[in-house]
């Protein structure tokens, strides 16, 4: 069943929980369309230009911002982060399941611009695991780490915001992502994003009963 116009689906959380992951499997497993945002901070290890993020400088990340060009920025542990305009609006208006993996901040300002996305937070079992996976990680400074231990504090506070909260649990990600593609297939289903359809199905109706 398809949509009239594109579902735009915004997939936040705590650093640490996952919530990247989990949307590059969606895309996977689902052929969900993912927008790739962009960004001033620097790459990690093994992260590549234009498919992990776009990487800007911080003079060229303020000039698309003077021009228009995001739905939405934020600044988030001391770098800028933004969702690139374009090819969010192509993709809705293709009909297609569009994930913007983005922190609480901009997506309450995708909220003000786009009332019927989904929204969904996505967290880790507790905090001591989610402290522990930005540990295991090891590609942060002690400092950075305690930096986004203070912002998950400060996000915590608007998880009641959004639609929906799935806990990505060690080893069960599969699960996680199952969960969460079953939302929004039924998300899809509300009358609300088929008036098209409705409006086709009516005038059949009619037209048979003549």
């Amino acid at each position: 069943m398809t949509n009239d116009r594109g579902t735009l689906v915004v997939i936040s959380g705590f650093s640490g929980a996952g919530k990247g992951t989990v949307s590059r499997k969606l895309v996977e497993e689902y052929g969900y369309s993912l927008s790739i945002s962009a960004t001033t901070r620097k790459p990690r290890e093994g992260e590549q230009d234009g498919v992990d993020y776009f990487f800007k400088t911080e003079h060229e990340f303020l000039s698309l911002v003077d021009y228009n060009g995001y739905i939405e920025y934020a600044q988030y542990v001391g770098n800028y982060y933004g969702t690139p305009r374009k090819f969010v609006e192509d993709c809705l208006k293709e009909g297609r399941v569009v994930i913007l993996e983005i922190e609480v901040q901009g997506a309450m300002n995708i909220r003000q611009q786009y009332p019927d996305a989904i929204l969904l937070f996505i967290t880790a079992p507790s905090a001591s695991v989610l402290k522990n996976r930005l540990v295991g990680r090891g590609t942060e400074e002690p400092a950075v780490i305690a930096k986004r231990m203070c912002r998950a504090v400060e996000e915590a506070e608007s998880i009641s915001v959004y639609d929906y909260i799935v806990n990505n649990e060690e080893g069960r990600i599969e699960e996680c992502v199952e969960q969460i593609h079953s939302i929004i297939e039924s998300e899809s289903c509300r009358v609300s994003r088929r008036a098209e359809f409705i409006a086709e199905l009516k005038a059949g109706l009619a037209e048979g009963a003549d």
